[in-house]
């Protein structure tokens, strides 16, 4: 670790580096960097998005109560080493010439502020439009960094909101008559990126992403409560990939497209995860049978007998205790 830089009252910027000076893989900008910490019996992995494109560097918001947030902030300092993975995820810019939206609430706005920084290095011609919201003036990190970017590229609408005033929402984007063929990316608290995903459709753009750290409610794999749908076959057409069978609840499909967890929510077949990216181990499942690849690579392989669900695609037929 190289630096350490407060970007405001709850935000620190961690520069990192190899200690042997070796050159580290490339981060695509909108990637994330798993990071593993000493805190707990077995130390305690969380993902944040490289905020920058020229170096690693991940900016990390003090969460109250955050054991691994509160670690960052107040014990790492310049000189430590820490154990991260290669970069990570497909929440990544495109590299067409269609006009790009940048929609960021808080601390959301590290992984846009990477594909700005990619788009400012390209001298980029593109239709620029870059939508912040942050609740007041004093909470807001790289202020300045954001203006000297915007400033180099030559078509942009900025705008940034303070919800303590003025909340973006869907009717304001519906007034700023942003392209419907922009490629919009939107990063925030799950409540924000739903709504804002919504008015962008309604606005008329098709091509909205959003990145998802937070998590959902693990639902334990074969209990069911009262309000949960019965597991049934998937809809659409029969697929032609290995059969995939959900031994608990009584269903076998032909595997269509996607990751196990992906067919096995089309199926509504209860399961448990938390990152979706093969990092935090939440979807791990006994495998009954059959062999499975990876895509991404899990962070760490999976308990042997056990698969996990975010990740893996079915190489031959396979049988799952869920």
């Amino acid at each position: 670790m190289t630096q350490v830089v407060r970007e405001s009252a709850t935000i620190s910027s961690i520069h990192l580096a190899d200690p042997d000076g070796e050159r580290l893989p490339p981060a695509r900008p909108g990637q994330y960097l798993s990071v593993r910490v000493p805190v707990g019996p077995h130390g305690a992995v969380r993902s944040y998005s490289v905020s920058s494109t020229d170096a690693y560097r991940i900016s990390v918001k003090h969460e109250p109560h955050g054991q691994v947030s509160g670690y960052i902030h107040v014990t790492v300092r310049a000189g430590d080493t820490l154990e991260v993975a290669a970069p990570r995820g497909d929440f990544v810019l495109g590299e067409d010439n269609r006009p790009v939206v940048l929609v960021s609430a808080g601390v959301g706005i590290t992984p846009v502020l990477a594909m700005l920084h990619r788009l400012a290095a390209q001298r980029s011609e593109r239709e620029i439009w870059w939508l912040h919201t942050i609740r007041r003036p004093q909470e807001q990190a790289f202020a300045g960094e954001t203006q000297d970017l915007l400033a180099s590229l030559p078509h942009v609408h900025a705008r940034t909101y303070y919800s303590a005033e003025s909340r973006l929402s869907a009717a304001r984007l519906a007034e700023l008559k942003l392209p419907a063929d922009a490629v919009a990316y939107v990063c925030g608290p799950t409540g924000f990126m739903t709504d804002m995903a919504e008015g962008l459709r309604a606005a008329g753009l098709d091509r909205v992403y959003s990145e998802t750290f937070g998590t959902l409610a693990p639902i334990t794999p074969g209990i069911r409560d009262k309000n949960t749908k019965q597991p049934h076959q998937p809809a659409g057409k029969l697929g032609r990939g290995p059969e995939i069978t959900f031994a608990r609840s009584g269903i076998s499909a032909a595997f269509t497209e996607g990751s196990i967890l992906e067919f096995a929510e089309s199926c509504d077949v209860p399961a448990r995860w938390a990152c979706r990216s093969g990092v935090c181990r939440t979807c791990e499942t006994p495998l009954l049978s059959g062999e499975v690849n990876y895509s991404p690579a899990p962070l760490e392989n999976p308990t042997p007998g056990t698969v996990l669900l975010c990740c893996a695609r079915p190489r031959t037929d396979v049988v799952l205790d869920m």
